[in-house]
């Protein structure tokens, strides 16, 4: 079951590693996206969760204090839901909807790490296949 475990922790943090990519690789683009939302300085906001999240990411995949590495990425899911994909401000029907599913789909993933966070609390030391145990706990 470890190897299960570790094959789906992989999978998870996929997202966020290559999401992480994405906020360096086109920094510009979702900058001005960003300062759209009223966030400012975008590139900050940009660079620092892109940090944020590729740290958390490889937190999880390593197995390194997983618990937090799982609540880290649960704050940003629910900031950004709330912060960049307020699909109820926006006039357009098509961009509301993908925002709306953007909304959604931040919020599922964060219930997914807080999932996860309770998973590695419960299971502390025992779990296989980490370099470390929780943090918590």
């Amino acid at each position: 079951m470890d190897l299960v475990i570790l094959i789906g922790r992989i999978l998870f943090a996929l997202v966020f590693v290559g999401g992480a990519v994405g906020h360096f690789s086109n920094a510009s683009g979702m900058s001005a996206y960003t300062e759209s939302m009223g966030l400012r300085p975008g590139r900050l906001f940009v660079l620092g969760s892109g940090l944020w999240t590729l740290i958390a990411g490889i937190m999880i995949i390593l197995g390194v204090w997983m618990d937090l590495a799982a609540l880290m990425l649960a704050i940003f899911l629910v900031l950004a839901a709330v912060l960049i994909h307020r699909f109820w401000s926006v006039p357009d029907a098509d961009a509301k909807m993908n925002e709306q599913v953007h909304f959604n789909k931040n919020l599922s993933l964060a219930g997914g790490a807080l999932i996860l966070f309770g998973f590695v609390v419960s299971a502390g030391d025992g779990l296989g296949y980490s370099l470390t145990g929780p943090l918590f706990g």
